[in-house]
């Protein structure tokens, strides 16, 4: 199944070759979770991350379908 992947700031390093403005397409096998996808693009399983899917808040452990939007930050910090 296809997905897009958007990845931002420090994780947009992770993007496979040819991505663009910091998006991705990508297929994946069905089933997949998000935790399958930050594992196959090698984003460390330690670096935190802040997980949306077509602009909800979920975790890692969501299960994908075709066509979601995967957006991914790292955590913020400021005063």
């Amino acid at each position: 199944m296809t997905i897009e992947i958007r990845l931002f700031a420090t994780l947009a390093e992770f993007l496979p070759p040819g991505s663009r403005s910091g998006t991705a397409i990508l297929d994946v096998p069905d089933a997949s979770r998000v935790a399958d996808v930050i594992e196959s693009l090698g984003i460390p399983s330690t670096l935190p991350c802040i997980v949306l899917v077509n602009g909800e808040d979920t975790d890692t452990d969501r299960s994908l379908t075709a066509g979601d939007v995967v957006s991914l930050f790292p955590p913020l910090a400021g005063g």
